[in-house]
């Protein structure tokens, strides 16, 4: 009777390159909507209805 290996957990740079992967992709999304005029406009018109 063979024992089932435990699945092997992900190592420290795994986990460091994934989260590097995720900080860049959400930049560029970040990034990319500061390219489109309407979110631009409703970001600034969201900022002066603070005042």
């Amino acid at each position: 009777m063979s024992h089932p290996t435990p699945p092997r957990k992900p190592t420290p740079r795994a986990l460091r390159w994934l989260g590097g992967a995720v900080a860049v992709l959400l930049c560029l999304v970040v990034f990319g909507l500061y390219t489109v005029p309407e979110f631009m406009v409703m970001l600034a018109d969201q900022m002066w209805a603070c005042f």
